[in-house]
């Protein structure tokens, strides 16, 4: 039996999760962690702690909340604002977990006897090697790519071999009190909130001018704020898509895909479970439940079997030839 401290979301997945560790034989303690929450949006905490305590209150097992506010945001808001002010796209869930969910929170659990730390987490463990969960739909090891050797030995995915279904089943079984509750939708600070007007409460107005075939046909209201492929209204066109930025001018055009496709990336930073990067041919996820495609990695160069659509500042995740055994990723420069 080992002590296991166990993130409890408020949702349905993290508390099946504690269910199976306490059948394993666990001691089990649940652990809400209070993230970053601004006061101009509307924010889900207080009700997912709630839901927290009741999942802890009918599995009998002791609960603890982490403030990890301040550590959210400067580790987690601060850095993807900074991204998206030099003009890359970062993708939140994987500084989430690299700095509070594996980083802050296992740290104190660590502190308060903790052996392991659990969560949720659609992926699979075997010994120190990160797995693809069994549930294709759900595997989430693209947010995990950060996790090294060191960390996998004290973290646990009950759910790794389990499917959806068998999770909502598992939870009405067992009448826990969140069995119907909604999939959670990600980041409180994210949600369904317009990226345009998140990031104009913290990055300044700058205009610049939309380039269509070389002639300025609008102006924008700072190049930060516009992605590659993101939709822009300008000029009689009705449909221009930003295909490149060069300082702080928007190119577009009417198709996304020309200027932004490429068979080869280079890496901003990297990260590989064994501390190495893969040998030989790989799988590359350039994003969430994207396609996997061949390639290999060299000195932080990344080269494509064919033409992707790679943006700054996303992860690109590689796994083995059978797109099971994740090694680890890197962030496009």
């Amino acid at each position: 039996m080992a002590r296991v401290f166990v993130g409890l979301s408020g949702g349905v997945d993290s508390a099946v999760a504690a269910h199976l560790l306490i059948e394993e034989g666990h001691d089990v303690t649940g652990v809400f962690i209070r993230g970053w929450e601004p006061d101009f949006l509307a924010c889900s905490g207080a009700a997912d702690r709630l839901s927290a305590m009741q999942v802890a209150a009918h599995l009998g097992i002791p609960f603890r909340t982490y403030d990890l506010s301040e550590e959210y945001k400067a580790s987690v808001v601060d850095a993807f604002v900074a991204e998206y002010r030099a003009g890359r796209t970062p993708n939140p869930d994987v500084l989430c977990n690299r700095f509070i969910k594996f980083g802050s929170a296992w740290e104190r659990a660590r502190a308060d006897g903790a052996e392991y730390f659990a969560t949720g987490h659609y992926a699979d463990t075997n010994g120190a090697v990160l797995r693809a969960a069994r549930d294709a739909t759900k595997n989430q090891t693209y947010f995990l790519w950060t996790l090294t050797r060191a960390d996998l030995e004290h973290t646990r995915f009950p759910l790794g071999k389990m499917l959806k279904t068998e999770v909502r089943a598992l939870a009405r079984r067992v009448r826990l009190p969140n069995a119907a509750r909604k999939d959670s939708q990600g980041l409180c600070f994210l949600g369904d909130v317009d990226m345009h007007r998140f990031l104009k409460r913290y990055l300044p107005s700058e205009p610049g001018p939309i380039l269509y075939n070389g002639a300025t046909i609008g102006t924008h209201d700072g190049s930060w704020f516009y992605t590659l492929g993101q939709h822009v209204a300008a000029s009689s066109k009705e449909r221009l898509y930003v295909v490149d930025k060069r300082g702080n001018e928007l190119i577009v055009s009417e198709t996304p895909a020309p200027l932004t496709q490429a068979t080869t990336c280079t890496l901003l930073s990297e990260s590989y479970v064994s501390g190495q990067p893969p040998q030989g041919i790989v799988r590359a996820e350039y994003r969430y439940h994207g396609p996997q495609v061949r390639a290999t990695v060299d000195q932080s160069i990344v080269t494509f079997e064919k033409p992707v659509l790679v943006a700054k500042g996303q992860s690109v995740v590689f796994y083995d030839q059978q797109g099971v055994v994740c090694y680890g990723g890197g962030i496009v420069a």
